[in-house]
């Protein structure tokens, strides 16, 4: 019997979707591993492995960087 607070992991959407690749220049697909606040989620929350984490993460600070993805939500 599970209780309520366990939930079933989530897949990584990279693992499970192998044509997709991280690039800084999708960023209709790194919005989703920003909060509301554009700050970039955590794993537990956006339920990537520690593999694609890492470059997702280097990913939305190049985007930042070019000027593709906001630093702050208005």
């Amino acid at each position: 019997m599970a209780t309520a607070n366990q939930t079933k992991p989530k897949a990584c959407h990279y693992c499970t979707n192998p044509r997709a690749v991280v690039d800084y220049k999708d960023v209709a697909t790194l919005r989703h591993f920003v909060s509301s606040y554009l700050k970039i989620a955590p794993r537990r929350r956006s339920g990537l492995c520690a593999k694609h984490q890492r470059p997702v993460a280097r990913a939305i600070k190049r985007a930042r960087e070019c000027g593709l993805m906001p630093y702050l939500a208005r």
